[in-house]
């Protein structure tokens, strides 16, 4: 066992005392000052080509990763291994009066102590062995423990036979700009170092599937996450002649009830099944206050995956969308009849019929119609809409389909089907190659080491829960799986473009191995010291001894 753990707390502390919320001159100020910390170690100032500061690519903001390298001198193998963490953290608003402190662990829990806590967080605050604060779990005790093995290996060259590779990537929290960059330069490396990479690792954390569970899990490959989006045309009337139109929102209403917690949209695989989608945005795109009811509608959803593709996924929202538009104008249908009986007004037969496309289908439609003149108008459009900077991916596509839907010769109402953010692809590690197979046994190997070390269970499952930046490391989907985020995403190529080949070109077996708390995301975020600072890193070190060892 390696005595890591006080200079893993050490390392941890030094991260969270750098507010490195994404998005902000944080993510800048933390890989600089992490940079600084490697080079000043003495293999990497002997060796300073061996550590980058890089800039990440395509990125509207000035943000690095850290990357650097260790090559063994055990042997002459050219097996690396990947080590990846990111450095950057959600915002801190949600700590309210105890901001100042949500950066300072000890600062933190000293204020704490003065606060009405949940029962559990009180007894883990009084009992030494769990630290707090904004990126303690989530994930810069991670980091940490990578850092320290990075270390451990500079002073140490002689017991590896092969190389790690340290990634500390930014922008995990937002559009992935930083594993996205790093692939660029792994792939660089390959090419003039002779990297073999078969392994990588990341430190992301791991919570309680439920209340109660007291195992502390490792996955092997990672959930998928797409985020299907639904513009949605309605036909627009005075709210006084309020059945003579469709309000889109009805609409939406309907769609939101028929997808929201639906489990025949939970993706099972090898015993594991993802929460069904959930919605993360429902509105209008009336720019303001009138009296007509809407033109148009948005709605977008999380959607997990575990072995659909994003084709699969488009085809069953498709149904979806279609059993949804029909019940709405059912109970349309219905409503209407009532309140023309209580009335006295005449009932006429409503025109509308449930329509839904993909945005590929529309635009090979428009297409079709209008030729050169709709392909040219387009691309003026997305052009300028790109300076208009506060427009998030999600918002630019809808603002694209938005301004596609106007070429509709047949402008009844309709649902259009898309893509409109990034997709996080799903990893499977079944065995099914030479080196997923390895690290199967690797990870299997070292956790029986291990395991005797600490008293809780220390259980493998087959994907990682959470969104995290493995999921750039390996592709699982075939050509037809990845063109259908390409050709449904209105913003592809202008306001969002992911270089799949980059993935494929890497394309390493993953696991997470990473520290074990709670409230990630939330003001009482911990982490525990013991499984985060001590098993963690040796589980790790068991990894990429076996990996590496001669077989």
């Amino acid at each position: 066992m390696l005595n890591c753990r006080e200079d893993i707390l050490a390392y941890t502390k030094e991260l969270v005392n750098i507010e490195s919320i994404v998005n902000t001159t944080g993510e800048t100020t933390i890989a600089q000052s992490l940079f600084k910390t490697i080079s000043s170690l003495q293999y990497f100032s002997s060796n300073p080509e061996s550590v980058v500061l890089e800039k990440t690519t395509d990125d509207d903001q000035e943000r690095y990763n850290v990357m650097a390298f260790v090559k063994g001198k055990k042997g002459k193998s050219n097996r690396t291994i990947i080590l990846m963490g990111h450095i950057d953290t959600v915002g801190i608003d949600d700590f309210n009066q105890l901001k100042e402190h949500a950066c300072f662990p000890d600062d933190l829990m000293e204020a704490l102590k003065n606060e009405e806590l949940p029962t559990s967080a009180k007894e883990h605050l009084e009992s030494g062995d769990w630290l707090f604060g904004r990126g303690v779990l989530d994930m810069k005790s991670g980091v940490a423990s990578n850092l320290y093995l990075l270390k451990y290996y500079s002073e140490h060259p002689e017991e590896l036979d092969g190389n790690i590779v340290l990634l500390a990537e930014c922008d995990e929290e937002d559009g992935s700009h930083g594993v996205l960059s790093a692939l660029k330069v792994l792939k660089k490396w390959k090419k003039e170092h002779g990297f073999e990479y078969i392994a990588a690792i990341n430190s992301d954390f791991v919570s309680p599937r439920f209340e109660g569970d007291e195992n502390r899990y490792i996955y092997k490959g990672t959930v998928g996450k797409l985020l299907p989006s639904f513009f949605i045309t309605g036909a627009e009337t005075h709210v006084g002649s309020a059945f003579e139109g469709l309000d889109p929102n009805f609409i939406a209403a309907e769609l939101t009830k028929q997808i929201n917690y639906n489990t025949e949209l939970s993706n099972e695989a090898y015993g594991e099944t993802t929460v069904p989608p959930v919605s993360l945005k429902q509105t209008d795109l009336k720019p303001s206050y009138t009296v007509q009811t809407a033109l148009s509608a948005y709605v977008y959803y999380n959607f997990f995956i575990h072995s659909w593709s994003p084709k699969d996924v488009l085809a069953k929202l498709k149904e979806q969308a279609m059993i949804a538009f029909n019940n709405a104008l059912t109970t349309f249908e219905e409503r209407y009849r009532n309140y023309s009986e209580i009335s006295g007004e005449p009932f006429v037969s409503i025109p509308w019929k449930p329509r839904v496309f993909t945005y590929e289908e529309m635009e090979h439609l428009l297409c079709e119609e209008n030729g050169d003149e709709f392909i040219v108008h387009m691309n003026e459009f997305k052009q300028s809409l790109l300076k208009k900077s506060e427009l998030d991916t999600r918002m630019f596509a809808a603002r694209v389909v938005e301004e596609a839907w106007k070429w509709m010769k047949d402008k009844s109402p309709a649902i259009i089907l898309f893509y409109s953010s990034l997709y996080s692809p799903r990893i499977e590690l079944t065995g099914k190659t030479d080196d997923e197979l390895k690290l199967i046994n690797a990870l299997d190997q070292a956790v029986e080491t291990i395991q005797p070390e600490y008293p809780h269970p220390i259980v493998t499952r087959n994907f990682f829960p959470y969104i995290s930046d493995m999921s750039f490391m390996a592709l699982s989907d075939d050509e037809d799986g990845i063109n259908a985020v390409s050709k449904n995403n209105p913003g592809w190529g202008t306001k969002h473009y992911v270089e799949f080949q980059d993935i494929r070109d890497i394309n390493v077996p993953v696991v997470n191995i990473g520290p074990y708390g709670l409230d990630a995301h939330k003001k009482l975020e911990r982490m525990e010291m013991k499984y985060s600072l001590e098993i963690v890193p040796n589980i790790t070190n068991q990894v990429i001894q076996n990996l590496l060892s001669k077989e």
